[in-house]
């Protein structure tokens, strides 16, 4: 392709993926249904059978899946630039959006912006309710599954450090590989890159240095620790965007970075907005104290919690055919898909339903809200409305 038709392909990606993150409500598995819609269907950038792989892949890898898609698809279009283009556009307008918000946060006062606002926690309790009913039918479908997860969350909910978050993870690993004899490989087809094997291994080792090495530098404080933070939690989300609640709740809010209040509010408002539910990273960097809070926190925050699961995505993408084959690499990442949705389910309590929960009418709207999106399936859209309205009016002096 030449520098010419790639440039054009480039803004190409740029502007399907901005229309895409203006319009693409309701989380992760329903981005994966807009893309397919616009780009496997209407504009033809891979077929079926590579969209399905793509899929797989990104189910297999930590990070947000429906990101981690669209960067791939991005990629195989108009390389690098392209990648970087349709990440970008897509991320943005709800990352501005919940920055919009943090910076409106302090003005929201009295009865009933509180009001509002602690609906958005309810928003926030529903929303990953439904999203833990979800994931429990489709990555514990059998006992053994089910157990891990159920270990999993209790023993989350008994001990809590993120350590220990670390080790269930690891630990549902070593169940999955050890009990879940049924799971089978996928079969995966060639996908046409710019790059091979080698600059796979290249960002692999990126990754892994980056994993490593920021720890030590978040010790001299400020922007280094921010990284940390954000990195870290990015780089061991397995199952979905919502998993990132538990990892972000201890970046955050276990230092005393934000308040356990703000921090569900925020999650809740990230409910209400088209694009990444990562994006919620952005109100979190702008709601850090001191310098580091602010547009340049919410640009750190935005840009670590993505990168891992871009470098990932893209170094395992020339060697997932390998991958992928081994019957070994299915059983383990079962069992960690199961011990996350425990990881979860332990989240849904701590800290959703501890702050959100002040009595019976609240646990009322919350159940409505959940009513609204596992039966009678409507947006997210509306269980905010819902929510918000509902803790106001019961809120009116």
């Amino acid at each position: 392709m030449s520098a010419a038709s790639r440039e054009a392909s480039a803004r190409e990606v740029f502007l399907v993926f901005l229309k895409l993150g203006l319009t693409s409500f309701g989380g992760p598995i329903a981005h994966l249904g807009y893309y397919r819609r616009e780009l496997v269907e209407r504009r033809g950038w891979v077929d079926e059978a590579q969209y399905a792989q793509l899929i797989a892949l990104c189910q297999f890898l930590p990070g947000p899946a429906s990101s981690q898609m669209g960067f791939s698809l991005g990629l195989i279009r108009a390389g690098w630039v392209g990648a970087i283009a349709g990440a970008i556009a897509f991320i943005l307008p709800s990352a501005l959006l919940l920055f919009a918000f943090a910076a409106a946060l302090p003005a929201v006062d009295g009865p009933v912006g509180g009001a509002a606002i602690h609906g958005l926690k309810l928003v926030a309790l529903a929303v990953v309710a439904h999203g833990v009913l979800g994931m429990r039918a489709s990555l514990c479908p059998d006992p053994v599954r089910m157990s891990i997860a159920t270990v999993s969350a209790f023993v989350v909910l008994v001990t809590g450090p993120t350590w220990v978050q670390l080790l269930v993870v690891a630990a549902g690993g070593v169940a999955g590989l050890v009990a879940c004899r049924e799971v089978r490989p996928v079969e995966v087809g060639a996908v046409t890159l710019g790059f091979g094997p080698r600059v796979g291994w290249l960002l692999l080792g990126v990754f892994a240095v980056a994993l490593a090495v920021l720890p030590l530098a978040a010790g001299s404080g400020g922007y280094w620790a921010v990284a940390d933070a954000f990195y870290r939690a990015g780089s061991l989300v397995f199952g979905g965007g919502h998993v990132v609640l538990p990892l972000l709740e201890d970046a955050v809010v276990a230092p005393g970075w934000v308040p356990r209040d703000e921090f569900v509010a925020g999650y809740g408002a990230a409910q209400a907005i088209p694009g990444p539910v990562f994006a919620v990273s952005a109100f979190l960097g702008a709601r850090l104290p001191g310098d580091e809070g602010g547009a340049s926190g919410a640009l750190v925050a935005l840009v670590m919690i993505f990168l891992p699961g871009y470098l990932l995505v893209s170094g395992v993408l020339p060697l997932w055919r390998a991958v992928a084959a081994r019957p070994a690499a299915a059983r383990a990442i079962a069992g960690v898909n199961a011990a996350v949705v425990g990881l979860l389910g332990a989240a849904l309590y701590d800290p959703l339903w501890s702050s959100a929960v002040r009595g019976p009418v609240d646990v009322a709207i919350a159940i409505a809200g959940f009513t609204l999106l596992a039966a009678w399936r409507l947006s997210a859209l509306w269980v905010v409305a819902w929510c918000v309205v509902a803790s106001v009016i019961v809120a009116w002096p």
